[in-house]
This record gives C-alpha cells, sequence and structure tokens, in this order.
C-alpha cells in the first residue's frame, strides 16, 4: 500500500514550526511508512485541493497535518476532494482512500495510535502486534546502536523504531501476523538484554509514571529539593494521576541560606564545597529524610547555563542525590545543550535514579 502526507504550514513561518514529526513517528510506528511528504501553505486553497486530489488518486490513505487551530479549515479541503463528509473525528474513507485530517503534536500522534492504524490494518488486512521498550540514562549513539542489531536480529521480519528526547528512549518493535512467534520474542529477550537496567518499562509509560507505580506498589512517599530544575521534578510526579497519595513535598532552595534553613546544609559545606557539588547534593537529600515526612528523597543541583556560575563549573554540571533512610546515593553527570535541554534532560534523570533506587532495594 501506498501512502502521502500533507503538512499544511502559514508561508511566513518556517515549514518547521508546525510540530508534524510525533504524527510522523506515531505512523511509522504503526507501520505506516510514508511514499510522500508534501509541504502546502494553507492559505493556498487552491494548492490544497489540487494536493488532496492527486494524492487521493494515487495513494490508498492520505494525511493531513495541520495546527490544531486549523484542522476545521483542512477537513472542509479534504470534504471538497473527497466528495462526502467526515464520519469519524479525524477520519474520512472512501473505497479509493483513506483520509485524515490531524492536528500536529502529541494529540495528533494519540490520533494516529489510538484511530488511524487500526483502520490502516483493517484496509490492509493485516494485523499488527508491537512491543514497546522504555529506556533512561541511556547515550543515544548507545540506543541507536542496540535498534541496530535488533533489527538485524529479526531478519526484516520486524520493523524496528526508535526515537530519543531529554535522556529517554523509546524503541518500538511493530510485527504482522505472519512472524513467527518464536522470532519476536528472541528479538525482544536480546534488546531487552542490550538495554539492561536503563530499561524501565516495557509499556509505553513516561518515566514519572512509572515512578509513581512504583512508589505506590511498595507503598512510598517521596519529597523533592530542586536547586535548578526549577521544580521540574516535582512537578512531573503531580502531574500523574494518584500522585497525592505518594508525593508529600517540594522545596525550590536556590539561595543558599534556603539551602541552610530549609534543608539543614551546613554553611561550611557551601563554602568549602559550592552550591553545585556532591556534599551539598547530599546533604539537601539527607536533610528531607531527617525531617521524617518522606521515604526517599530526591534532590537536584546544577547549572543549567547557558554560562558557567562563579565557581568555575561548565555549564551542564548536574549533581543528584537520593535518599533514603538506609542510604544516600550522589550521581555527578555532565549534559549539553541548551539550557531547556539540560534541565529537561536533568529532570528526567533523577526520576529514573529514584526509580533505580526503589528497583534495588534501597528505600
Amino acid at each position: 500500500m501506498s501512502y502521502g502526507c500533507i503538512v499544511l504550514f502559514n508561508r511566513t513561518n518556517s515549514v518547521s514550526a508546525v510540530d508534524y514529526a510525533p504524527v510522523t513517528d506515531a505512523l511509522l510506528a504503526g507501520g505506516i511508512c510514508l511514499d510522500e511528504i508534501l509541504f502546502v501553505p494553507y492559505d493556498a486553497p487552491s494548492a490544497v485541493t489540487a494536493a488532496l486530489l492527486r494524492m487521493g488518486g494515487e495513494h490508498d490513505a492520505v494525511f493531513v497535518i495541520c495546527d490544531r487551530a486549523i484542522v476545521g479549515s483542512a477537513r472542509e479541503a479534504v470534504i471538497v476532494a473527497a466528495g462526502k463528509p467526515f464520519t469519524d473525528e479525524y477520519l474520512l474513507e472512501t473505497d479509493g482512500c483513506l483520509y485524515a485530517a490531524l492536528p500536529a503534536g502529541e494529540q495528533g500522534a494519540q490520533a494516529v495510535k489510538n484511530e488511524v492504524v487500526a483502520r490502516v490494518d483493517r484496509r490492509r488486512g493485516k494485523t499488527f502486534s508491537r512491543v514497546v521498550m522504555r529506556t533512561a540514562a541511556l547515550p543515544a549513539d548507545k540506543l541507536y546502536v542496540a535498534a541496530a542489531h535488533a533489527q538485524e536480529l529479526s531478519k526484516g521480519q520486524l520493523s524496528v523504531h526508535m526515537s530519543e528526547r531529554y535522556g529517554c528512549g523509546r524503541i518500538e518493535l511493530v510485527y504482522d501476523q505472519n512472524t513467527p512467534k518464536m522470532l519476536a520474542d528472541e528479538v525482544t529477550g536480546a534488546l531487552a538484554r542490550e538495554l539492561g537496567e536503563n530499561l524501565y518499562s516495557t509499556q509505553d509509560e513516561e518515566i514519572a509514571e512509572r515512578l509513581v507505580e512504583a512508589l505506590k506498589l511498595h507503598r512510598l512517599r517521596i519529597s523533592t529539593a530542586e536547586s535548578f530544575t526549577g521544580g521540574g521534578v516535582g512537578r512531573a510526579i503531580v502531574r500523574i494521576p494518584g500522585a497525592s497519595n505518594v508525593f508529600f513535598e517540594g522545596i525550590n532552595a536556590y539561595d543558599p541560606r534556603a539551602k541552610q534553613e530549609r534543608l539543614g546544609v551546613k554553611e561550611l559545606t557551601l563554602k568549602q564545597h559550592g552550591a553545585v557539588s556532591v556534599e551539598t547534593a547530599y546533604e539537601m537529600a539527607a536533610g528531607l529524610i531527617m525531617q521524617g515526612h518522606c521515604d526517599i528523597a530526591v534532590a537536584t543541583t546544577g547549572i543549567a547555563g547557558p554560562d558557567s556560575d562563579s565557581s568555575g563549573k561548565p555549564a551542564g554540571t548536574c549533581v543528584f542525590a537520593i535518599g533514603s533512610r538506609r542510604v544516600v546515593n550522589v550521581h555527578h553527570i555532565q549534559l549539553s545543550g541548551d539550557r531547556e535541554t539540560v534541565t529537561e534532560t536533568a529532570i528526567r534523570f533523577a526520576l529514573f535514579y529514584a526509580l533505580q533506587a526503589i528497583n534495588r532495594g534501597e528505600v
């Protein structure tokens, strides 16, 4: 089968301003490989109609991706080209072609996963199985190597899709009903072994979701003390339903005085080692634990950038401490990228280190 995609953009902006990648990635993960991608300005209706008419005659399915604000206009253009109305929120089906008008970004990606892939599978007469593996704190190059090994081992009978962002990776294995189950299990098992302890879930879930599940399972409460992640670790946790049962408090202690008064960090520690140090992170986590309100404490301190601080330590320096009544472990790493990348990656590393501590029985 053949598949085409039309990305509608504002001609006064870069085409990259349309967040179409999550949608095309979701299509690829569903075994839908696009044969053609066409970028068309949405304020040129004749060009949009011409593209839809041509693609509808050449492809078995056409996916229109655009900003959410103009999905209604995209639907109208599809109706004109197809000559019939939509019967579903995102899908319009004719005898010759399946059309989809999809919002850009994660909303469109979810529509692909929840609705589009199943409809395409039905039209092509195949059923597909999928295995998703989620990783954290695994360098992107090692993730690519692991995915390549899985593809090689599959002998072309499984499709392997990989993505990585902010220190978290996602590998999806897709195979149809004709693939031997033994081969699929062999590839899955080999991939899991290669990913090792960086594999945090075989479900398609974010690291914060997995951490909250683990906290609930073990009946643990968590607190956070953040010095450069701006409350991001705590925010990631409380976004998950049921987090109120496991999250006690989050303290944003940027100023040295806040670290001393709220967390019990010693003035001498700050003077001798600085705010961004193994010693300070250790005392931040230990201070939360000593207050007796939580079972596990997560502390972050670092330099998000773009510039260094007065200590001379490079931007991207990150120190995490994960504490319990049994032990406080400290992780010191160096990240690269702009301020947002460093901060968002550090948040996910902190969540992963907390999950590791639980899984290892350190809490």
